[in-house]
């Protein structure tokens, strides 16, 4: 406008004269127009270069657009420019910045300065800038992100081949010290070997002899273990044998006796009953010799070796007749012991190539160890407990069953399980090993569960357990078919 060419009328109206012509308007009835003020992020600076936009640099695109700048540990020291453009106000106008994480408050500087960051450390952080216009109070706001890469020797794969290094190294030293020990020990034991060659002699001659001892004292303990054991069994069917004899003896005397008196005397029904007696007793005898023998083979049957020769054996029949062996054995010993037997074989089972006798002994040290376990529970007096012990056999085969269920190949289960107290959690890993026995002091060896786990490994089969405290216990005999 033309200096000296404004003029103000009456109502109000102003007037601004120019070469065109002139301008008139109201000043009350002027509108504001929002959104007419820009604020823009306008250069990166590093090293006082400007950055420009590059895919492998700081900046994948332009300032304008960019929403993150990458920088090294190195590029931490930086410059943004940053301008605010008002096309009301061209006077004073002022910027206010933060880089958040790492100012505490906002700066302010003016609209066209640069705005200088030195020696920022590794992080992420977030640049905003925001300004106001003075006429309307309209505030535009900018942020990017700031990411600083820590240095490579601060990363966490660092710290992992730092933890490598030294691991290694301390591995390296420790067997080095391990090799000066061990070299140290063998010229220490190579002399203590040169001195003590002379008493090893010596000595070899007393091991031998007293192994021979050890040895003939060894069979002559296992002797009188047996002997032992064989005389307690046979012991109480020849004592029923002896008093029935005597019984016997004594009731026939009493018959001579009568025989003796004159006819009138006798008592003939007596004399008829005193036979009766006699007959019975001689059952009874005839009963308790032939327990006596059974008892005789059952030993010489346990005792004598295995063959160690597999043959087709009927599983099921096998597993029936040593649960029926434990269980009437049980009885013999003590008459006040009772258990519900169950049984569930899987007919479609064939003849498995197995060591009868020795399987044999596993099914019959896990059946008696199932019914030792629930007479024990018995024993607690518990309300509607029944004490029970079932024996099943089952097949998982890789293909159908063949016609008429006796053939195929496969895996077979045998399975003993009781309703018993079940094994605590802290032995149960113990159950196996040779000698561990949760039975009272000579009530059991510790040995039938590790010599049952030792012959059906040597039948490629496996033997597990699964137990409940307090709920009873399943073994399962896991073979080839």
């Amino acid at each position: 406008f033309y200096i000296g060419s404004s003029f103000r009328r009456q109502d109000g109206e102003l007037n601004f004269g120019f070469d065109g012509g002139y301008v008139a308007f109201y000043p009350d009835k002027l509108k504001t127009i929002p959104g007419l003020n820009q604020l823009y992020l306008t250069s990166l600076w590093l090293d006082n270069r400007e950055i420009k936009p590059d895919k492998t640099g700081p900046l994948q695109k332009s300032l304008y657009d960019a929403e993150e700048i990458r920088l090294n540990y190195d590029q931490n020291i930086f410059s943004i420019n940053a301008t605010f453009i008002d096309f009301r106000n061209t006077g004073d106008k002022r910027i206010y910045y933060k880089l958040e994480n790492y100012d505490k408050d906002w700066r302010a500087s003016g609209a066209e300065e640069r705005i200088h960051y030195f020696k920022v450390p590794p992080g992420e952080y977030n640049f905003r800038i925001k300004s106001a216009s003075s006429n309307t109070g309209e505030w535009k706001e900018k942020s990017i992100a700031v990411i600083i890469s820590p240095p490579w020797w601060t990363t966490w794969q660092a710290y992992v081949l730092y933890s490598l290094l030294v691991m290694t190294s301390v591995y390296y030293v420790h067997q080095f010290q391990k090799s000066l020990v061990i070299r140290a020990e063998r010229e220490r034991a190579r002399a203590r070997e040169l001195e003590q060659a002379k008493e090893i002699e010596k000595a070899y001659t007393e091991l031998k002899a007293t192994q021979t001892q050890l040895i003939q004292s060894e069979k002559m303990a296992s002797l009188g273990e047996l002997t032992a054991g064989i005389a307690h069994e046979i012991q109480n069917p020849l004592n029923f044998v002896n008093n029935f004899s005597e019984v016997n003896t004594e009731l026939i005397k009493e018959i001579q006796d009568e025989r003796r008196k004159t006819q009138d005397k006798r008592d003939e029904k007596l004399e008829d009953e005193l036979l009766q007696d006699i007959v019975q007793n001689q059952e009874k005898i005839n009963h308790h010799g032939k327990r006596a023998s059974d008892i005789v083979k059952g030993m010489l049957q346990h005792s004598r070796s295995s063959s160690g020769v597999k043959e087709p054996t009927d599983i099921n029949a096998l597993a029936d007749e040593y649960l029926r062996l434990a269980y009437h054995g049980l009885r013999a010993k003590d008459k006040s012991f009772n258990a519900t037997m169950k049984t569930d074989f899987d007919e479609s089972i064939a003849n498995i190539n197995i060591i009868p006798q020795d399987i044999g002994r596993v099914i019959l040290n896990l059946i008696t160890n199932a019914f030792y376990v629930v007479n024990e529970k018995s024993k607690q007096n518990i309300a509607g407990y029944e004490p029970t012990v079932s024996v099943s056999t089952h097949r998982s085969l890789s293909g159908p069953v063949p016609q008429g269920g006796r053939e195929g190949r496969g895996e077979v289960l045998i399975s003993v399980k009781d309703n018993g107290n079940g094994i605590p959690d802290k032995i149960k890993d113990k159950i196996f090993q040779p000698f561990f026995t949760t039975k009272p002091t000579g009530q059991g060896t510790g040995l039938g569960l590790s010599l049952s786990y030792d012959i059906v490994k040597a039948h490629g089969g496996e033997l597990k357990v699964e137990t409940k405290e307090g709920e009873g216990s399943v073994f399962f005999i896991v073979l080839l078919a």
